[in-house]
């Protein structure tokens, strides 16, 4: 017999490939995944919070510049993430105060902030796993001015 032949096979090395594979394969895009996951709920609760804010600042401005005023506060909401609402793809609709859906003598402004989430994301998704984000992040604040 050969010397190859007499040899017994040696299977110490196998569980470190196997591992190694399992790290790179499973664990570190659920990792991934998580983290992204978790970022877009942290910009989710942001974009609410940018909409209310939006709303709180139309309640104490003229007429004139609800609108103005309203986007400059979800502006300043949203400062941490470089998001305007007169570039990229944030949309903020802020409605001049009207009596539809306020009650009888009030007169109430709608804002409206929104974002195309799963084609515009924030950080860079796990490739495969981008269809668990949300397409369209979308939050209205109702506020009553009178």
């Amino acid at each position: 017999m050969s010397m190859w032949g007499s040899r017994k096979r040696d299977d110490r090395g196998a569980a470190v490939v196997e591992t190694a594979l399992c790290i790179c394969f499973i664990v570190l895009p659920l990792v991934f995944a998580t983290i992204a996951y978790a970022y877009m709920f942290s910009f989710r609760q942001a974009l609410s919070q940018s909409a209310s804010e939006g709303a709180r600042a139309a309640v104490g401005a003229p007429t004139s510049s609800v609108t103005a005023t309203a986007n400059k506060a979800i502006e300043n909401a949203l400062s941490s993430y470089g998001l305007s609402c007169t570039s990229g793809h944030l949309s903020c609709v802020v409605s001049a105060p009207t009596t539809t859906g306020c009650p009888s003598p009030h007169t109430c402004v709608t804002v409206t902030v929104s974002y195309p989430y799963r084609d515009h994301s924030l950080l860079p998704t796990v490739p495969g796993l981008g269809f668990t984000l949300p397409t369209q992040l979308r939050f209205t604040s109702v506020v009553q001015v009178s």
